[in-house]
């Protein structure tokens, strides 16, 4: 089993939880996200909890990236996994088999 917090650095995502749970993954909330690169604070904030994370040998996971300027702040930080509409919209259960089969055949970005 792999424990993950959803929307880090918000509401109840507190540090002290990091100690309490035996957590895997860390997910950024798009809250931090969204105004990168633009924002000096986003962008400072970000890169500290995706060390911290990293430090803790935890996973991190960026959510709601929506550009390629995100995209490479984020991967120049090494943040492991990203998702958001960057790489696809939410779609039905219908038309993940094909989405699926298509990331398979296609390069990373």
């Amino acid at each position: 089993i792999t424990l993950a917090m959803d929307d880090f650095g918000t509401g109840y995502s507190s540090l002290s939880y990091l100690k309490k749970f035996p957590i895997d993954v860390i997910k950024i909330d798009r809250s931090f996200i969204k105004d990168i690169p633009q924002s000096k604070d986003d962008r400072e904030i970000t890169s500290a909890v995706i060390a911290m994370a990293h430090k803790l040998k935890l996973t991190v996971v960026a959510e709601g990236i929506e550009t390629q300027a995100q995209l490479k702040f984020l991967r120049d930080q090494r943040c492991d996994i990203g998702q958001g509409y960057l790489f696809d919209p939410p779609i039905s259960g219908s038309t993940l088999i094909t989405h699926l089969q298509h990331y398979a055949t296609t390069p990373k970005r």
